[in-house]
């Protein structure tokens, strides 16, 4: 079992900046370098989508075509540990992000089906 938990979320003003966290509680015997991690976020309602993942060893990384340039994803194995910094947020930023894992090796980043553990979500808010 992994427990994910995410915190950092909040109300900004359009063009600021956020950075999400989220600390892993391992449970299963895995190391938190096993699991590929991902972003999501989903505002009301909007299906979930994937925001950015990044794989093991945190070589790898991807982000959904409305936040590459702004958004990056980094991964911290020795503190287990996912981070999300969001720069030049926008309105439309605005929903709950949560962050995910994946234990297996077939990784289809984007999919959210394919993910094994999630958080609680973080409220991201940006004014206007």
């Amino acid at each position: 079992q992994v427990q994910l938990v995410e915190s950092g979320g909040g109300l900004v003003q359009a063009g600021g900046s956020l950075r999400l966290s989220c600390v892993a509680s391992l449970n299963s015997g895995r190391a938190f370098h096993t699991y590929a991690m991902s972003w999501f976020r989903q505002a009301p309602g909007k299906e979930r989508e994937f925001v950015g993942g990044v794989s093991w060893t945190g070589s790898d990384t991807y982000y959904k075509d409305s936040v590459k340039g702004r958004f990056a994803i980094s991964r911290d194995n020795a503190q287990n540990a996912v981070y999300l910094q969001m720069n030049e947020l926008k309105p439309e930023d605005t929903a709950v992000y949560f962050c995910a894992a994946e234990e297996g090796l077939d990784w289809d980043y984007a999919d959210a089906s394919t993910y094994d553990y999630w958080g609680q979500g973080t409220q991201v808010t940006v004014s206007s």
